[in-house]
Parts: structure tokens; sequence; C-alpha cells
């Protein structure tokens, strides 16, 4: 199948209504809605890569549109990469943990990680079936520049995207692995219907990657948390962004159910955290999730990645993580809504069509809320209430 190619992104045979927007950098971030989501401080980008050194790149593959032909399209897929730092990663390994709250999920690579504390392979996230071509794919180039070398563990994480995608033609290929990786970037991350993203879900809505940090102070230092997650789980009701029960006053048409299935977190920071450290970090990470409303149901994977590219060492005492630990939730939470806002209406697959979340809707139940607590204020005010 020929696919045109911009940049990273790879387009072909599109119709008017397959993407409603070109654009999804239009949408805004939850920041720019006024939605504050904690306590902390957010980085200067709000993003994973504010955590220094780590780079993300996306490859989007879109393709056909129509009826499903199994092996051919539509396609609707992708792959994000995620760099701890720019040196090689299987000579120069950082801390890791992994943390699964359902393990109902094909990733590769987790299990070593969970039993030696150690990272040594680029961070793929791809839709389900893309896992083992990402695979293959990675162990090549990590042996091109590593040569004789005999063993390595490829990181993959998945969630599926068979709603929108032809999700048996695999069709994430060595070329997408290696022009991804090579042109990963810092600082500036797309969200949306990006990479990994392309064919994501949640809570009913249009949904994919998003991205958000934290500045976390504690009496050990000044630390950034960065997290990147691809969104894929949540019941319509069940939608909460910041203090507002979204889902029980904004639905999405024509679904009513739970979307997809799994969720993957990544987590950055450069302060220097054992890998017991970091799996208490990744365990936060579900927090955050519970925050936006999702209750992880039989289906939906839930896998949690962390890593320090802290040069530095010894580690910081354990009293002192209190502020990564409000970090991992804020940014976590954060991260989700913005996967959701950032994405653009798309049809897939047999007519298939996740909508996006109308920002308007969104804007005038922040206004009502607003309006809400002014004269909730008032009246406490009249009362003599402080």
């Amino acid at each position: 199948m020929d696919l045109l190619k911009y940049g990273n992104r790879y387009e072909s045979g599109l119709g008017e209504n397959s993407l409603t927007s070109s654009d999804q950098q239009s949408r805004p971030r939850a920041s720019d809605l006024g939605i504050s989501l904690g306590l902390l401080p957010p980085g200067e980008n709000n993003s994973i890569t504010d955590v220094e050194g780590v780079k993300v790149g996306h490859s989007t593959i879109i393709s056909g549109e129509g009826q499903l032909r199994p092996g051919e399209g539509p396609i609707r897929t992708g792959l994000t990469i995620v760099l701890p730092h720019s040196s090689n990663l299987f000579r120069q390994k950082v801390p890791a943990a992994v943390h699964s709250l359902n393990s109902f999920g094909k990733s590769l690579g987790l299990m070593q990680i969970m039993e030696l504390g150690r990272l040594e392979s680029p961070i793929a996230l791809t839709g389900t079936l893309n896992v083992w071509n990402v695979a293959n794919s990675i162990v090549d180039y990590t042996i091109e520049y590593n040569p004789g070398i005999q063993s390595f563990n490829p990181v993959v994480m998945e969630c599926n995207d068979r709603f929108l995608n032809d999700a048996i033609g695999r069709h994430v290929n060595k070329d997408h692995v290696l022009e991804t990786i090579a042109n990963a970037s810092s600082p500036n991350v797309q969200e949306g219907n990006v990479g990994a993203g392309t064919g994501m879900s949640a809570f009913g809505w249009k949904a994919g990657i998003g991205t958000s940090s934290r500045i976390c102070e504690s009496l050990q230092g000044i630390y950034k948390i960065g997290v990147l997650t691809l969104c894929n789980m949540g019941h319509p009701k069940d939608l909460r962004i910041g203090h507002l029960n979204a889902g029980h006053q904004i639905s999405p048409p024509g679904t009513d159910d739970e979307s997809g299935g799994s969720v993957c977190f990544v987590i950055a920071t450069d302060a220097p955290l054992t890998s017991r450290q970091l799996d208490r970090l990744a365990r936060r990470s579900h927090m955050g999730l519970a925050r936006t409303g999702a209750i992880v149901s039989h289906g939906n994977g839930s896998f949690a990645l962390s890593f320090s590219n802290s040069p530095d060492r010894p580690e910081i005492d354990d009293a002192h993580l209190t502020p990564l630990l409000r970090g991992v939730v804020e940014a976590t939470e954060e991260a989700i809504i913005n996967s959701i806002l950032q994405s653009e209406t798309m049809t897939g697959r047999d007519g298939n069509i996740r909508h996006s979340i109308p920002i308007t809707d969104i804007e005038n139940l922040l206004k009502q809320g607003m309006d809400r607590q002014d004269r909730n204020i008032a009246d406490n005010t009249n009362l003599g209430i402080n």
C-alpha cells in the first residue's frame, strides 16, 4: 500500500470525514482552559520532556476508509517512542520500575525491569498486534549500535486500537521504528491523534497521547516529574475533568459503554531514585487515573513504567519522596485530560467514529461551575460565614 509521507505522518486515500481537522494543536490543553489540576506548578512546557534529556517521537499511519479489509485497511495506527537520554541505552542503562494495576495486556520487556530494576531499551508504545514487529525492529536497531550482543530486553507497551484500525494488518514496520527513534525530539510533544494514540479512545471520546509535568521541591532539591500517557479506557459517564463531573453532563454520540482497553503511563524524573523508589512513583500513576473517573474494568490493562535519568547518586531519602509522589498523581491526571482535549474526531474502519470532546461544552460547564462558586461565596458572605 502506498502511503504519502509527511515527516513522521503517513497518509493515503483519506476522505473529507476521516479527520475533521489536521491541525490538532488548535485544540486547547487543560491549562489553556484554566483547569488547574493539583497544587504543584508544571514545568516550562508541561510535558515529559521537561525532564532534561528525555525525547519523544511519533509515527502516525493513516490510510484508506470504508469497510474493513483485514490485512489491508483502513489503517488508523502508529508508534510513539520515549528516549530517556540521547546516549546508548544498552551501554548506559537507567534505573526503572514497572507497576501493573490490571495485567490484561501484551506488553513486552516489563518482567525483566520488575526483576532487575534497569531499563536498556527505548520505550515504545503502539497498537496491540504491532508489538512484536516493533520489538524485533528495536532489537535490530540495538544490535546495529552494539555489535556482538547476545541478549537484550526490548520494551514495548500497547493498547488495542481495533475499533478504528485494521489491527490484524500490523502496519507498523521497521522503517517506522527507525525513523521515530531518529526524529525523537524535545521539548514540544504532540498530543491527541498522533503516534500510538492515532486509533485510541477514552471515556467514549477520541483520545490518544497526552503529557504533563510537575516541579517538585523537597528538602533535598528541586526535581521534575514528567508523564506521558496512552489512553484507551473508561466509561463515558465516569469522566471527571477537575471539579467537573463531565460524564453526567455531556455524552459522546452513539457510545454508552466502556471504551477500548488499557492505559499506559511512562513516568520520567531527574531525581536520583532507586528502582524501589521508582516503583513507588509508578504505583501513584493509578491514583491520577482514578481522579479522572476511570475504574479499570476487566479488559482495561493498566501499566506504568517509571525511570530516572539522573547521573547523581546516592538516592533521595524516602522521607523526602512525597512531593515526587504528588507530582506523579497530578501530572498523570492532567496528561489523561490533555489526551482527550487534544484529540480530533476520527472515522475509521467500517465507518466507526470516535468524536472529539466538544470544547465549547467544557467551557460552558467551567463557566457554570465558576458562577455557582461565586454565588456560594456571596451567600456565605451575606450569612457572615468566612
